[in-house]
């Protein structure tokens, strides 16, 4: 091994100095101390540090660990199983598959593990007074006799406590990763399950390891069934058979899905464990039995989705029977706005209007240029003549930033409004504590998933009135359910459909295409140089995303003025592959921006003036999952980068630190579903047979209708019309339709 070793590393050397990237990868197993952490994220575990006094490599006492471990403070003593890897970028390090914590065997390491932060409460200070006074066998007093402690002078009660408590904790996360690793799984886990279990987590994952992906959020299936397989449970063990079905009843949750049939569910599960269908049924009646489903007649549920399902066809049958007040005046209000829009509403328009003021919960569908945004500002004018509250929100943060522009009020995201953070079910507004307002508009509602819907209008009181807008043929929510479909497939529900393109609407080849493609027609491209949309014929994927470039940096900037990183946004419908978000984003950000300060991170580089989008909500900082800025500034020293975001009235700075970096993906080419919400002066698509897996109407439609001025489609012709074909991977299994009917029919509406 240590001929190969230094064979390895000779050649490591030789191909340097040729700048070639290369990487080697030998096993080892080392001893050392943890000097520094150089990068972490709390979020994936995935750390890279910096170890010294290292043991078991020759000629090196420090070296570099990188990959997914537990966390570790200064001082620690780890063993650590990996391989070694030379990269011409980072040099020599280990790539983690294992990290152990060892106690340490010297005074100074006892004194130094226990100042580096490990226990609560315990710093350098008292940890030199706790080896003084018990010197070697101070872990020991540590593990049986805590209590003693009290004898160091200067540790009081509380803080005897606190450390006696850190301590168990410690013990108790040691023993948990040790269990773990002992069986092939991640000891980044371990947090997730001291959470759950206590200080019984080391007994169940040794004894009922399906347990953790029963009731442990973040844990598979496949992860449970690899530790109970290392530890010899049988393929038929009960506990392996409720896990399955709970990770098939996910699974559907995760496509869209509130619901499967008993019976296909019996026939998925015991195809994927390989056991026999008389198991797969006892498991399903014991998770009944223990909360986990619900069965209704032979749909098999999630209880969270049945009970979002049940709270939402409650809340609209006492929103429908409470009564309200009627707005006085309400066609001389309609003629006043009239003659300040200098417009007339549509016949459609003028009855929604009258509609919102009779009824107590209204859906106002339609698709682009019909007119919705017209509505909605007669609605408002209507509702404001009577001085009444009126609360606007959306989904997302980009949603809400366009319907305040649109309105000229004020706007929030639904998260927002019911004051995320804090109630049972995440959110502080709820029936109890409800939003205070006399109507509620909300925009791009097929945004909203079941569960999102239920919380909502629990917080929404049964005086007010309720007005949800959005086009029902754009793709369905990212959550379970198909919420704006279902309030408009039901019978009790009322529902305002515009349908007439309006002149402005009419003149657009934007909106005239995507209307012939809910109709199932093929878009036909502009040959009209000052058209808005054009269709490029390519059906390679290299010479797809080679166009995209073209089109992006040179064709658009110098025919329509458009500057090519803040007014064109490129929609793919993947992530991965030669035409997918991945590629495009480093192909584009080379071509439009090739220079400036840079971070190097985990998953890819970013400059300063990249084009970024926030991946998740945070309102701490005021910023939404796909909210959209640019790197303002790097700061290498301390591994952070400051993002410029446009706000509502001046433009923001947030600063994120090294550990809060994968909240950010660069931004020159999204997917379609993360456009949602979103308007972009121009927008590039590519859509390919490349992209079969994900191809439907409802998805060339959303990336249609994302453009403003301009549409430009890199495409296959077989790709649009197997799209146009595909009109079933969109449709749900829900019940929620027939569940508002029953709701509102009891109550004898």
């Amino acid at each position: 091994m240590s001929e190969q070793r230094t064979l390895n590393r000779c050649l490591s050397l030789a191909r340097r100095s040729l700048d070639v990237a290369v990487r080697f990868t030998v096993t080892e197993t080392v001893l050392g101390q943890v000097e520094r952490v150089i990068f972490e994220n709390e979020e994936t575990s995935f750390r890279v540090i910096r170890l010294k006094n290292v043991s078991g490599l020759q000629e090196q006492t420090r070296t570099t660990i990188v990959g997914v471990m537990q966390a570790l403070g200064p001082g620690s003593q780890v063993r650590v199983t990996g391989r070694l890897e030379v990269d011409k970028q980072y040099g020599e390090r280990i790539k983690v598959e294992s990290v152990v914590l060892v106690a340490p065997d010297t005074l100074e390491g006892v004194e130094t593990y226990l100042g580096s932060g490990v226990i609560r409460g315990v710093g350098p200070v008292y940890a030199k007074r706790i080896v003084k006074y018990f010197g070697v066998d101070c872990l020991r007093v540590l593990d049986a006799e805590p209590h003693r402690l009290a004898e160091v002078p200067g540790l009081g009660k509380v803080l005897v406590e606190q450390v006696r408590e850190a301590w168990i904790e410690h013990r108790v996360t040691s023993n948990v990763i040790l269990s773990l690793q002992a069986h092939g799984a991640s000891a980044a886990l371990a947090a997730r399950i001291i959470e759950c279990f206590g200080v019984k987590a080391q007994e169940i994952v040794e004894t009922r390891p399906y347990r953790l992906a029963m009731d442990v959020k973040g844990i598979g299936f496949k992860t449970a069934d690899r530790i109970a397989r290392s530890q010899g449970l049988p393929l038929d063990h009960p506990e392996r058979a409720q896990a399955g079905v709970l990770h098939e009843l996910n699974l559907r949750s995760e496509g869209g899905h509130c619901y499967c049939l008993r019976e296909s569910l019996v026939m998925k599960t015991s195809e994927m464990l390989g056991v026999a269908d008389s198991h797969i049924e006892s498991a399903i009646d014991a998770l009944w039995a223990g909360e986990y489903l619900v069965i209704e007649e032979k749909m098999v549920y999630l209880r969270k989705i049945y009970q979002a399902e049940k709270k939402v066809a409650e809340r609209i049958a006492a929103l429908l029977s409470a009564p309200s007040q009627s707005i006085k005046g309400l066609p001389r209000l309609l003629e006043i706005f009239e003659a300040e829009q200098n417009m007339s509403l549509a016949v459609a328009q003028r009855e929604a209007v009258h509609a919102a003021a009779s009824k107590k919960f209204l859906v106002v569908t339609g698709g682009p240029g019909v007119g919705k945004t017209t509505l909605v500002r007669a609605i408002i004018a209507a509702f404001s003549g009577e001085k009444l509250r009126i609360h606007l929100a959306a989904p997302t943060g980009r949603a809400a930033k366009r319907l305040g522009e649109s309105t000229g009020r004020k706007t929030t995201t639904l998260h927002r409004l019911l004051e995320v953070g804090g109630g049972a079910n995440g959110f502080a507004k709820n029936n109890d504590n409800p939003i205070r307002t006399d109507l509620l508009i909300v925009d791009e509602a097929s945004m909203i998933d079941v569960q999102l819907a239920a919380s909502l209008l629990d917080a929404v009181p049964n005086a007010a009135r309720v007005v949800l807008v959005g086009d029902a043929d754009q793709l369905p929510s990212v959550g379970p359910g198909a919420f704006l479909k279902d309030l408009i497939a039901c019978e009790a529900v009322p529902v305002a459909r515009l349908e007439v393109i309006f002149r402005q609407g009419a003149e657009s080849g934007i909106i005239e295409n995507s209307h012939k493609i809910l109709k199932g027609l093929l878009p036909e491209g502009s040959v009209d140089p000052a058209g808005d949309f054009f269709i490029i014929q390519c059906s390679d994927p290299k010479r797809a995303r080679e166009m995209v470039r073209e089109v992006v940096t040179q064709r658009i900037p110098a025919r329509f003025g458009l500057d090519a990183k803040r007014d064109v946004q490129v929609l793919t419908p993947m992530h991965r592959g030669d035409a997918g978000t991945l590629a495009l984003n480093k192909m584009l950000q080379n071509d439009l921006n090739p220079q400036g300060e840079s971070l190097v991170r985990e998953n890819g580089e970013l400059r300063v003036g990249d084009k970024v989008m926030q991946l998740k909500n945070d309102y701490d900082r005021d910023v939404f999952n796909g909210d959209v800025g640019e790197v303002f500034q790097v700061e290498t020293d301390n591994q952070a980068l400051t993002v410029c975001y446009d706000g509502e009235e001046a433009r923001r700075l947030v600063t994120y630190e090294k550990s809060e970096l994968s909240q950010l993906a660069l931004a020159y080419a999204t997917t379609i579903h993360k456009s949602q919400g979103s308007e972009y002066p121009a927008v590039v698509i590519p859509f390919l047979n490349a992209h079969f897996v994900m191809l439907s109407r409802n998805l060339l439609y959303t990336a249609i209708t994302r453009a403003k001025k301009l549409c430009v489609l890199v495409a296959d012709k077989r790709a649009i019309s197997l799209a146009l074909n595909e009109t079933r991977r969109e449709l749900r299994d829900t019940g929620l339709a027939a569940r508002i009917d029953r709701a509102v029919s009891s109550l004898g509406l």
